[in-house]
């Protein structure tokens, strides 16, 4: 490392003394909890005719609304904090997402009280399907690991400039691999491959459509967090195994 890149560095911080970190990533875990949450219902929105052009009802997951928010989130962490930073947050919604599902699977799985007539209602949102549990689990994992490599890898390439071309570019492959993998797992047996390869296209247009338009956001929070916390950090050396403890870069 030269002497430049080492001051752009600046001195290996504890992620604990940051004033905002905690704050960002227990919001971070809120939305992706949420989305899990909500991910069951489908949402439909059109017909439109625009300009004598007829485009059929688009619809999405609940998940879709807000789940692409977390990589936003990841591209925040690993561009103000660094990628060990994203490791952690990984991690910790990792292992919440695994709770919160095995949690669901136990509850739906007790005997329902005869005075409690919402057990219906109760296994219509939190019956979580095993399959699809680990699929998803294995695609965020994967996925948000990806984006975060991406962006660390890309600020160093681009020496902290353009950082329109890393939240997207992190994304185009981050959600790429998260998409494919989740659907090709959930699916793959059940679909034939031309309706899982429509499936991933339409979702993962979206949701790149989605970060492009947040881009505005996410100068503004990036920007104003460098500020506030007096950061701004370089992964030049960083041990990007994603199993490396998560307290360290």
């Amino acid at each position: 490392m030269t002497s430049s890149e080492q001051a752009a560095v600046g001195p290996k911080r504890d992620l604990k003394s940051f004033k905002y970190f905690e704050l960002l990533l227990s919001s971070f875990l809120v939305i992706l909890m949420i989305s899990n949450l909500v991910g069951g219902k489908l949402c439909e929105f059109g017909p439109f005719d625009i300009f004598g052009i007829h485009i059929n009802p688009l619809i999405i997951g609940g998940a879709n609304l807000l789940f692409p928010l977390t990589y936003i989130y990841g591209d925040v962490f690993t561009e103000v904090y660094g990628y060990a930073a994203s490791r952690r947050a990984i991690w910790m919604g990792f292992a919440a997402s695994a709770l919160l599902s095995l949690m669901g699977l136990i509850m739906v799985a007790l005997p329902p009280s005869h005075e409690w007539h919402d057990q219906d209602a109760y296994v219509k949102i939190f019956g979580f399907v095993p399959r699809m549990v680990m699929s998803s689990l294995i695609a965020y994992w994967c996925g948000e690991f990806a984006n975060s490599f991406t962006m660390a890898r890309m600020k160093v390439w681009t020496r902290g400039e353009k950082l329109w071309t890393r939240t997207v570019g992190s994304t185009v492959i981050g959600q790429a691999v998260d998409t494919t993998v989740f659907l090709t797992l959930a699916f793959g047996s059940k679909l034939d491959a031309g309706t899982i390869v429509h499936l991933i296209i339409n979702s993962y247009l979206f949701k790149v459509i989605y970060e492009v338009v947040a881009t505005p956001l996410t100068y503004w929070v990036v920007n104003s967090l460098k500020r506030a916390e007096g950061v701004d950090t370089f992964d030049f050396d960083t041990n990007f195994n994603p199993f490396k403890k998560a307290f360290t870069s």
